[in-house]
């Protein structure tokens, strides 16, 4: 709106001559008391013809309502809020996940590990194991296997008699060879040896004894008037080694005789190591 209150005009009057267009009303008369007043009206279908939709904008000629356009493809999450706004939804369900995976993303369902309950009576945080990440194919990797090996050596031998001498002698020996498997972790080996030998112990005072790596394990005397034959035993020491990861170690076993009195000897030698390795987290 606007207002013309004098033009080239004298006195209290005025010899303008103010003509309405189109769309435009003039009224007063152009005196100070009362000026001319301009008034324009614009009708909303006047302005329709001059607008149009671009990228993103939707318009409605017959409505003359201006919008956004969201995108219909699939995967767009904006759309509108209860408050008609734009809204964009926080981790809008995109996500589509595979074996192990729980969720679609969304803020009521985020994507997570799909786990089981820890069933045992210890606490996690101080007994849980690792997952890790493998630079190489980025998949998920848990601590390294356990590993379990039985390795057995033993010997039955018999043989014309052997004299059994005083001192303690090594008479045999058998070993085993044990590799640790695990590449990790050192290895925990239960060791199980046995010795049987047969003794001839003559009447009145023959007697003689057995042993494990110098260890004595069984001793007889004949204090009879009868000679003993074939007098034997099986007799077992049991004891533990550690493996390094990847380590291989000998494992043996020495028999030996000794305490040889009246005329002793010795015929058979029977004998064993038993191992069981066990590649566990050791504490």
């Amino acid at each position: 709106m606007g207002i013309l209150a004098r033009c080239q005009c004298g006195g209290d009057g005025c010899n303008c001559v103010v003509i309405a267009g189109e769309n435009a009303e003039v009224t007063g008369a152009g005196s100070t008391l009362n000026p001319y007043v301009v008034s324009a009206v614009i009708d909303c279908e006047d302005v329709r013809p001059c607008l149009s939709a671009g990228d993103g904008i939707a318009y409605d000629s017959s409505t003359g309502i201006i919008t956004a356009c969201p995108s219909a493809d699939t995967g767009n999450n904006l759309t509108y809020g209860s408050d008609g706004c734009l809204f964009v939804p926080t981790g809008a369900a995109t996500v589509s996940v595979g074996c192990g995976l729980q969720g679609d993303g969304s803020g009521s369902a985020p994507v997570e590990a799909n786990v089981a309950t820890w069933p045992f009576s210890c606490g996690i945080s101080a007994n849980g194991g690792g997952v890790y990440c493998d630079p190489s194919t980025g998949q998920l990797k848990t601590d390294p296997p356990f590993r379990a090996r039985y390795r057995e050596v033993g010997i039955n031998d018999a043989f014309a008699a052997r004299t059994v001498s005083s001192a303690e002698t090594t008479v045999d020996t058998i070993s085993v060879s044990l590799a640790n498997p695990d590449p990790c972790r050192a290895a925990f080996v239960i060791v199980h040896r046995t010795v049987d030998v047969d003794f001839n112990l003559p009447a009145n005072g023959g007697a003689a004894a057995s042993g494990i790596n110098g260890d004595d394990v069984n001793y007889m005397r004949n204090s009879g008037s009868t000679a003993i034959t074939a007098w034997h035993g099986q007799h077992s020491v049991m004891h533990n080694v550690t493996i390094p990861a990847g380590g291989t170690q000998a494992i043996p076993l020495n028999i030996t005789v000794g305490r040889g009195a009246g005329g002793a000897t010795y015929t058979r030698i029977q004998a064993t190591i038993r191992a069981w390795l066990f590649s566990i987290p050791l504490s």
